[in-house]
């Protein structure tokens, strides 16, 4: 008898069922790019750049009318040849990798029994569905063009043409800009040519907080614990509110948006829903000035999800979106046919985060944003190049002491020290180590983050920086407190205010419980470092630009801030070799003695070091107030601060 014939591979019953080709292509709606397909070549790599660097407001509402692919032209003839565009290209070769190994494992799987998963897929959505909550009225609140609207009201010339705040990057463009395709995290350049008349205004963050402040008196009269996701967005519950005054949900928010139109003169916008995700999705639907209620209803919840696009939903970034389109995911609706795949492919955080998507399901709870619990504090700043070994130890020093002011702030300490860079070719690297103790103090964050910059100096030759931050994590409160042994209290208290379990426990079948507020944290810090980028874009292209007089300024020089100098605090030239001139000139003898006959409070006035931009001040006993080690313009701090402003917990300014 001839040997029987080898098996074939055993496949589900279900496994045509699951198994989808990629789709056809279809044109893209009005006012969209189309997506690239998953199928590469040449001219497809470029498409996958220009889509990229379409941003991350690419869904910011306004630009439904906007040629997207003239746009993304646009961008890509700007910014090519720059430091920052070879970055992108790296990164976008590197996401192309990650997708071709995706694909192979794909079709790997198509050949396996996949029933296993797809029952544990199926138990899955049947478990949630148990636990779907209907009888909550959860809102989002979103100001509309917020930085632009509070410019409008100090110049209302500004309301009827093309502006918006920001120079070197927008965070916020008006109406009338985003027709033209302009939004938040361009560059400005970039904006300009898609609307040369566009009106840019500086930014005034002390006059939004107090906007913001204005806003947040009227939230808290309809839920004292509104959630404030950043300066311009906020979560509320109206579930008692409507009960108590016997209102439809409709009618709360609407009052609620006249109410902060009347007091502040500003317009909002807000989604009521379920849940905060999808209220969050709404708000985005009738702006300006308009509101969206999506029932609580069951059906009519998978019905609006079915077709919403992945890149809609808060916690799909444009990787992560590029990643499900490629296997064909590009509605929410489509990951049900996937749901065997997706633990595979992705894991299985991202597993639980896409069926709750698919089943339009979200957290129902709301707090301020204080009760959550903190898992670490840092700050991080961006400034022009730098490369002198001095100048970097002399900026992390400055970073310590900045990290300490928050960690007195926020009441923390922390067992592990991080500390980031980012080089002058984008790429970012990061080290940490563990103290012998909790740290907090400038001076030991210092000690104990030098010797990862030494080394980092070493592996990295002629480093030149142009970010560098420090952070903690498994931080401990310096809060006094009553006795809570093994933090029993502490961990009973915030799982009952959020509602979530643990990162690190599973359920029963084994699945690891990851909250979606991981996803949105991704997506926000993936906004942020956007952010950061596009600026120092617009700073690296505009020292290439030239004005048509030999002798009028560079653009650089145009857009620069100019910097000040520390003696006489008049501003000059953004040189180095004209700056120290200047302020050796300063310290004169004949300029000490004025300085000393006018002001010495003593006989004896104290002598005055001379100040460099190379080499630390020597610390002695008896003397305050020494310069820092090197001169910080006022845009540098501006840049620096900005990067903190724009970390919040969720979301960005619309």
């Amino acid at each position: 008898m001839s040997p029987p014939a080898e098996a074939a591979p055993r496949r589900s019953p279900t496994a045509d069922a699951i198994r989808r080709s990629p789709p056809d292509p279809q044109p893209a709606p009005d006012g969209e790019i189309e997506r690239p397909q998953s199928s590469r070549t040449r001219l497809d790599e470029h498409d996958t750049l220009k889509y990229h660097l379409l941003g991350p407001s690419l869904t910011k509402a306004g630009q439904d009318t906007v040629d997207q692919q003239k746009v993304s032209e646009i961008i890509y003839n700007a910014s090519k040849g720059s430091k920052f565009f070879n970055n992108e290209e790296a990164k976008d070769k590197s996401l192309t990798e990650k997708i071709n190994r995706i694909l192979a494992k794909k079709r790997q799987l198509d050949k396996l029994d996949l029933g296993a998963d797809l029952r544990r897929a199926d138990d899955y959505i049947a478990e949630l569905e148990l636990g779907r909550d209907l009888s909550q009225v959860v809102v989002h609140i979103d100001c509309d063009a917020f930085y632009a609207a509070v410019e409008e009201l100090d110049r209302p010339e500004l309301k009827e043409v093309p502006m918006a705040v920001g120079k070197g990057v927008l965070t916020t463009c008006n109406y009338h800009a985003r027709t033209f395709g302009c939004r938040s995290g361009m560059a400005g350049f970039v904006a300009r040519k898609l609307c040369p008349q566009l009106i840019c205004v500086p930014l005034n963050f002390p006059k939004y907080m107090a906007k913001a402040e204005e806003v947040r008196a009227v939230l808290a009269e309809y839920d004292p614990r509104f959630e404030s996701a950043s300066c311009d967005e906020a979560y509320l519950n109206l579930t008692q509110y409507c009960q108590d005054h016997h209102m439809s949900p409709e009618e709360a928010v609407s009052q609620l948006r006249a109410e902060v139109h009347d007091r502040t003169k500003i317009t909002v916008s807000a989604g009521i829903a379920a849940n905060a995700k999808i209220a969050k999705i709404c708000s985005n639907k009738n702006k300006p000035n308009g509101q969206f209620y999506l029932p609580s209803d069951r059906q009519t919840i998978m019905e609006f999800m079915r077709t919403l696009p992945t890149r809609k939903v808060n916690g799909v970034g444009r990787v992560f979106e590029r990643e499900l389109d490629t296997i064909g995911i590009k509605t929410c609706g489509d990951i049900y046919q996937h749901r065997a795949y997706l633990a595979q492919l992705f894991g299985q955080k991202a597993f639980r985060f896409l069926m709750q998507c698919y089943l339009g399901l979200g957290r129902t709870s709301i707090q301020p944003a204080e009760d959550y619990e903190r898992k670490s504090v840092g700050t991080e700043t961006t400034f022009r190049e730098m490369q002198s070994p001095e100048a970097l130890r002399g900026k992390l020093r400055e970073i310590a002491e900045e990290l300490e002011g928050d960690l007195k702030r926020t009441e923390y300490k922390g067992r592990t020290l991080c500390i980031k860079i980012k080089l002058h070719t984008y790429e970012v690297y990061t080290r940490q180590m563990t103290p012998p103790f909790a740290v907090h103090r400038a001076e030991d964050l210092y000690k104990y983050s030098l010797p990862m910059l030494e080394k980092l100096m070493k592996e990295i030759p002629n480093m030149r920086l142009r970010l560098m931050g420090l952070r903690v994590t498994h931080i401990v409160s310096t809060k006094k407190a009553g006795i809570d042994f093994f933090g029993r209290h502490r961990a009973a208290a915030t799982s009952k205010a959020t509602g979530n379990v643990a990162t690190s426990s599973k359920d029963n079948a084994g699945w690891e419980v990851w909250p979606e507020a991981e996803f949105e944290e991704a997506a926000r810090q993936e906004r942020d470092d956007e952010m950061n980028e596009l600026e120092n874009l617009s700073q690296e292209l505009e020292k290439h630009k030239v004005s048509g007089d030999a002798e009028s300024p560079t653009a650089e020089q145009q857009q620069e801030e100019q910097w000040t100098c520390p003696i006489c605090t008049l501003p000059q030239p953004p040189n180095d070799a004209t700056f120290n001139a200047h302020i050796d000139y300063c310290l004169s003898r004949q300029t000490i003695k004025e300085v000393v006959r006018d002001t010495a409070p003593s006989p004896n006035p104290p002598k005055l070091l001379p100040i460099t931009t190379k080499q630390p001040p020597q610390k002695k006993k008896g003397k305050r107030g020494r310069p820092k080690t090197e001169s910080v313009t006022v845009g540098e701090k501006a840049r620096g601060k900005r990067r903190a402003f724009f970390t919040t917990p969720a979301g960005s300014n619309t």
